[in-house]
């Protein structure tokens, strides 16, 4: 490989932020940013679980910390951010990975409540994160911002009717980041994974209906895997995608065009 090439993937120095990181999509992603060079900030609910991830990385020679941070809590995201700054000084990508969605079932049935839930930490929690990052990204003249959002902020299905509605607005956060931090050189992007085999999408998986169903319309006949997300989180927090941003990049075996 051009080796010119290679250096463009390559984050060493760099700092990264990954919320909901101690499982699936999340820790997938921390392994990769982290064996490509970055130091990996791993950021969940529970201090035990984070605290796994981050010495499974060690073990392996690569750079981690853990800080345990629920979303929902604005204080907490303060003391995520400060915590990454005091130990590495400075901030080069954010994951926003975290997610919820607590209720399966149509729009009329959920209530007041289970709306804030979901829209406080699918959204309101990206936009809080990504703001206390902002100063230092602007600082440092540069950054990249990776929301996880999902093909259900693009095309709905029966039951998410919620988490559709959240999604789609984080794909709309991430356009107007980088729309307003374009000159600044931080740069936001989305990925939406289709049906990916996690705890999280488990009610959907492990109901064999609902999953025949599902993988049947498939172009690629199956869900993915966590580590197949790696790639294009890889591509957008490394130089390789410096010309990226307001971009949405969807992984989801063919859904879209089903």
């Amino acid at each position: 490989m051009n080796n010119t090439l290679k250096q463009q993937f390559d984050l060493t120095d760099k700092v990264a932020i990954l919320t909901g990181a101690s499982k699936g999509i999340g820790k997938s992603m921390a392994h990769i940013l982290a064996t490509y060079g970055a130091k990996v900030v791993i950021s969940s609910r529970k201090q035990e679980s984070v605290n796994e991830v981050a010495d499974e990385l060690k073990q392996q020679g690569l750079e981690a910390t853990a800080i345990a941070c629920h979303v929902g809590d604005a204080g907490q995201l303060t003391n995520l951010v400060d915590q990454t700054i005091s130990t590495y000084g400075r901030v080069d990508i954010l994951i926003n990975n975290a997610a919820t969605n607590p209720v399966f079932g149509p729009i009329a049935d959920m209530t007041e409540q289970v709306f804030d839930k979901v829209m406080n930490v699918n959204v309101k929690a990206c936009m809080t994160l990504s703001n206390l990052c902002f100063p230092h990204m602007k600082k440092q003249g540069g950054g990249s911002i990776i929301h996880i959002a999902s093909i259900e902020g693009l095309k709905p299905s029966p039951g998410m009717s919620l988490y559709s509605v959240s999604k789609a607005a984080l794909i709309m956060l991430s356009k107007s980041q980088a729309k307003e931090w374009g000159a600044l050189g931080i740069r936001s992007n989305t990925i939406c994974p289709g049906l990916v085999q996690t705890k999280f999408s488990a009610a959907l998986w492990q109901n064999e209906s609902i999953l025949n169903n599902f993988i049947g319309q498939l172009p690629l006949g199956r869900m993915a895997q966590p580590d197949e997300m790696t790639g294009i989180a890889l591509f957008l927090a490394s130089d390789a995608s410096k010309f990226c941003t307001g971009s949405v990049y969807v992984a989801d075996g063919g859904h879209m065009i089903v």
